[in-house]
């Protein structure tokens, strides 16, 4: 590390308000500009592109030196550091990915190794960069500091126990807004609860033991998620989700009422007869409400037939 600092020089532009000790996983927020320290010109400005840069230390950036500069300012402090040509080879890519995200999808260029050697990065200026390296100026100004603990952090940066414990609180929340009539904001909760899970499953084998314990987590917040999608009248979407609960649990009774409640909806009769059979032979107390739906499909056979039935009358 003390030959990395002899690399980089330091110049205070403007003095900062309070320097704040800074520890892994702490999120900061600044503005720079990045110029050739050869000649000045500007190769990047955060200003322009139209956003703070932002780090969570610890996290590894491509761009290390960064996570070092800021280390070493104070808050709200403006700084120049002129850094060593071998501290920023990766720089160019860096700042390809900055710009790329200004940018639609359709036009921004995937930086593989082959398409590196015959399209380059997809900006002259950075591939001249990148042939020719240079020692680089940095102007930054630390704008915000959150300490861990002063900040929600992204699902991304949790540890896999710390994504169970927010399965559970979004769990909660949307239950809660669920209770209120707050159905829209619920089924958010539900949707972030549900991938969260999914993304924990795909670090497992499927049907081994940790896997099937996720599985087993998914299916309630999953329900409660196709249910919301039931008021919203989204009924491919709940014979989509109640379909693969079944996939887990054959006989869950909810899964199969509110797949026949959304096949009904889609009129798609025999099937919603099928899945309201099935709740019935299921839970035997529920006979009563499934006798209710099956009436109700009944019902609406009869007037789709006689709707028909008109309508072939007026074709003679």
């Amino acid at each position: 590390m003390n030959e990395q600092n002899a690399l980089i020089q330091k110049q205070i532009l403007s003095p900062g308000e309070q320097y704040i000790p800074l520890t892994n996983g702490t999120r900061v927020k600044f503005h720079f500009q990045t110029r050739k320290a050869k000649d000045g010109i500007v190769v990047d400005d955060s200003r322009k592109i139209g956003q703070l840069m932002q780090l969570v230390l610890g996290k590894k950036f491509k761009l290390e030196v960064w996570e070092v500069m800021v280390q070493k300012m104070a808050l709200n402090e403006v700084a120049k550091f002129t850094v060593d040509k071998t501290l920023v080879t990766q720089y160019p890519f860096v700042s390809k990915t900055l710009r790329d995200m200004d940018k639609p999808k359709k036009n921004s260029h995937h930086c593989c190794g082959l398409s590196l050697q015959t399209e380059g990065l997809g900006y002259k200026d950075l591939d001249e960069l990148l042939s020719n390296p240079c020692d680089l100026e940095f102007i930054i100004e630390l704008i915000s500091v959150e300490l861990p603990e002063d900040y929600q952090k992204e699902t991304w940066q949790l540890t896999d126990n710390e994504k169970l414990n927010t399965v559970t609180k979004l769990k909660e929340q949307g239950n809660q807004l669920y209770k209120s009539g707050d159905y829209e904001k619920a089924e958010e909760c539900y949707r972030q609860a549900v991938s969260i899970i999914e993304q924990l499953m795909l670090k497992e084998k499927p049907q081994d033991v940790e896997w099937l314990d996720l599985a087993k987590l998914k299916i309630p917040v999953l329900l409660n998620y196709a249910q919301c999608r039931l008021l919203s009248n989204d009924y491919y979407a709940v014979i989509e989700h109640c379909s693969e609960i079944l996939q887990l649990d054959p006989d869950n009774v909810k899964a199969h009422y509110r797949r026949g409640k959304a096949h009904f909806g889609a009129w798609n009769p025999k099937e919603a007869r099928k899945d309201f059979q099935r709740t019935a032979e299921l839970d035997p107390m529920l006979q009563k409400v499934i006798a209710k739906e099956l009436k109700a499909i009944d019902k609406a056979q009869q007037e789709r037939d006689l709707q028909d039935k008109r309508s072939l009358q007026h074709l003679f």
